[in-house]
C-alpha cells in the first residue's frame, strides 16, 4: 500500500512538472520596475522567445520551467531605456570628427585643431561642439586663425546645437559664399563688411550640402559604433529626429540581415518629395523599425540666438530669431501629415515658434485625436499657450539637459518674464498628462540617466545650483523613468511592444547596481550599467 502511495504521488508530480510551461529564463532575485499603469514592483519574470510572459514573485515563477534561471543578485531591474529624441546616426557620424565639447575658450579649439589637424572627414578638417557660452569672452570668433592655419583646406566647425558653424576662407569660397549671399531663415555674419566665418541656421545648410557623404562601409561602421555606445548605457530604444531615406533604408537592411539590433523609431525629415515617397510606401513597422512620422524644423536654437521669439532678445535687442520654414511651407506640411495618418513632429525653441505651431497644429487637428503629433524641445513657451497641449493632445518631447547645459545664459537671452515659461517640464506635464524625453545626443551627452539627473535633481554634476534651477519644474521619480520608458514609447506608438515589463512586450530590460528610485540626488547620473538585454539577449555586460 506505502508503495502504490508512492507510485500516486510520483506520477502527480510527474504530470504537474510536465504541466509547467516551458520559457528561455528566469530572471529573480532582483527588484523589478515595471513601469507598469500601477508603477508596481516585482522579483522575478520570465522569457520566451524574446518576450516577458510572467512577472511576479519566484514563487509564481515557479509554474515556468525554463532552459536557464538567472540570479540577478538583487539588483535594480528598469524597462530598456528609450531616448524620445536624438540624432544617432549623426551621432556614429560624428564620432570620426573632431570633438570639442568642453573647450573653454576659442584658443583651446585652435590648440586641439593644431593636435589633429591631419585628421580629415571627407577631405574637410570637420570639428563639432563648441559653446561660445562656455567661453570667458563669449563673442562669437571669426575665421582668421583658422585661414592662417588651412588656407587650402575647408574647415568646418558646428556649433554644439548644430544651429551654427564657423568656417573658414577655403569652405567660403568653394560654396560661394560673399557678403551679398542672403539666406531665408539664417545668416552669413559679416565682419567689416566681408563673411566672418560665422554661418547661422539655414546658412550651415549651404556649407553642409557640399560637404561630401560618407561611404556605404563608413556609414555602416557609424551605426554600429553607435549601437554598441548606445547599449552601454543601457538604451534598447530611441527615436532618431530626422533622416533621409536612403539612411532610413540603410538601418532597416541593416536590421534584416542581423548586423543591427537597436530598437528605431524614425522621423522621416519632411520634404514634398519625402513625403510623396512615403505616401506610396505608408507607414513601416518591424521588430525594430517604425517608420510613422515626418520631421520638421520650425526655428533655430537659443544658444546662437536663432530661436523665434515674440519679443526681442533681451540680451540683442532688435532681434528675434528665424524661422526656418514659411508659414505657408509649415501648414503644408501639416495637412500632408494629416492626410498620411502620419505624425507630424516640429522643432520648436521659442515661443514664437511654439505658439506658430501650435495654432497650425490645431487647424488640422481640430481638438482631441490620437494622432500624437509632437512638439520637440518645447523650450520655451508663453504662458498663455500651454493649454494648447491639452487641447489639441499634442505631446511634449523634451530634454532635460538642455535645462542644465542652458541655465548659466539662457535668463541672459530671455529675461526673468519669459524664464517662467522655459524649460517648464513639470507644467508641461501637468497639462498634457504626460511627456516624453530624449537627450538630443551629440547635442547632449549620450547617457539617458544624466537626463534623469537633471529632470529630477535640476542641477549639474557639480550640484549647481544648491536649490536647483528652477527647482519647481522638476519631475518625480517615476515622472523622469515614465517619460524615458512607457511615455517615450507612446509618443512613437510603440507602447503595446516595449517601454513596460509586462506579459507579451519585448524583453528589453537595463539591470544597475542601484535603486533609482532610493539612491542619493547626488549620484543618480553615474549609477552604473550591469547589463543591457534586448528580445531577451544580453547585448551589453559590464567588463
Amino acid at each position: 500500500m506505502r508503495n502504490l502511495s508512492f507510485l500516486f504521488s510520483f506520477l502527480f508530480l510527474a504530470t504537474a512538472c510536465s504541466r509547467k510551461e516551458n520559457v528561455d529564463a528566469i530572471y529573480y532575485n532582483a527588484v523589478v520596475y515595471t513601469v507598469d499603469s500601477a508603477f508596481t514592483t516585482a522579483e522575478s519574470f520570465a522569457v520566451k522567445d524574446g518576450k516577458i510572459v510572467g512577472v511576479g514573485s519566484r514563487d509564481e515563477m515557479s509554474r515556468y520551467a525554463a532552459e536557464q534561471e538567472i540570479d540577478l543578485g538583487g539588483a535594480f531591474v528598469y524597462p530598456g531605456l528609450h531616448d524620445a529624441h536624438c540624432h544617432f546616426y549623426g551621432y556614429g557620424v560624428d564620432l570620426k570628427k573632431i570633438w570639442l565639447t568642453g573647450t573653454t575658450s576659442f584658443a583651446a579649439i585652435i590648440d586641439t585643431l593644431h593636435k589633429y589637424r591631419e585628421q580629415r572627414f571627407m577631405g574637410w578638417v570637420f570639428g563639432r561642439g563648441w559653446d561660445q557660452n562656455d567661453w570667458e569672452n563669449k563673442a562669437y570668433p571669426d575665421r582668421q586663425v583658422l585661414d592662417s592655419m588651412f588656407p587650402d583646406v575647408p574647415v568646418f566647425l558646428m556649433r554644439i546645437d548644430g544651429h551654427a558653424a564657423l568656417v573658414n576662407g577655403e569652405a567660403l569660397r568653394r560654396c560661394s559664399i560673399s557678403a551679398q549671399t542672403r539666406v531665408e531663415g539664417g545668416a552669413v555674419v559679416l565682419k567689416d563688411g566681408v563673411p566672418s566665418g560665422l554661418l547661422i541656421d539655414n546658412a550651415v545648410d549651404i556649407v553642409k550640402k557640399q560637404i561630401p557623404e560618407p561611404g556605404l562601409a563608413n556609414k555602416v561602421e557609424a551605426l554600429l559604433q553607435a549601437e554598441k555606445n548606445c547599449f552601454a548605457v543601457g538604451l534598447t530604444s530611441l527615436t532618431d529626429a530626422g533622416l533621409d531615406i536612403a539612411t532610413i533604408e540603410l538601418i532597416d537592411s541593416l536590421h534584416k540581415a542581423g548586423q543591427l539590433k537597436m530598437r528605431m523609431n524614425t522621423m522621416v525629415s519632411y520634404s514634398p518629395e519625402n513625403a510623396a515617397y512615403y505616401k506610396k510606401k505608408g507607414v513601416y513597422r518591424s521588430e525594430r523599425l517604425g517608420v510613422n512620422s515626418f520631421k520638421l524644423y520650425a526655428d533655430g536654437a537659443l544658444g546662437s540666438r536663432g530661436a523665434c521669439l515674440i519679443h526681442a532678445y533681451t540680451d540683442l535687442p532688435g532681434h528675434h530669431g528665424f524661422l526656418l520654414n514659411s508659414v505657408e511651407d509649415v501648414r503644408a506640411a501639416a495637412r500632408t501629415a494629416k492626410e498620411m495618418g502620419f505624425q507630424l513632429n516640429t522643432h520648436c525653441i521659442g515661443d514664437s515658434a511654439n505658439r506658430l505651431l501650435l495654432t497650425i497644429y490645431g487647424e488640422a487637428l481640430g481638438g482631441k485625436n490620437d494622432l500624437r503629433w509632437r512638439i520637440e524641445h518645447a523650450q520655451v513657451v508663453d504662458t498663455s499657450d500651454f493649454s494648447l497641449f491639452a487641447k489639441y493632445a499634442i505631446i511634449p518631447s523634451v530634454q532635460p539637459t538642455h535645462a542644465t547645459s542652458d541655465m548659466y545664459w539662457a535668463p541672459d537671452r530671455l529675461g526673468p518674464d519669459r524664464m517662467r515659461g522655459a524649460y517648464a517640464y513639470k507644467r508641461l506635464l501637468t497639462e498634457r498628462g504626460m511627456l516624453a524625453a530624449g537627450s538630443d545626443f551629440p547635442v547632449e551627452h549620450i547617457d539617458p540617466l544624466y537626463g534623469f539627473y537633471a529632470a529630477v535633481v535640476r542641477r549639474d554634476q557639480a550640484q549647481f545650483p544648491p536649490e536647483g534651477f528652477q527647482p519647481d519644474q522638476a519631475l518625480s521619480r517615476e515622472q523622469a523613468l515614465r517619460a524615458m520608458t512607457i511615455w517615450a514609447a507612446y509618443a512613437s506608438f510603440e507602447e503595446k511592444y516595449k517601454g513596460s515589463i509586462e506579459p507579451g512586450k519585448w524583453a528589453d530590460f537595463v539591470v544597475l547596481d542601484q535603486d533609482l528610485m532610493k539612491a542619493p540626488d547626488s549620484i543618480l547620473y553615474r549609477v552604473p550599467v550591469r547589463a543591457t538585454y534586448l528580445g531577451g539577449e544580453k547585448v551589453y555586460s559590464r567588463p
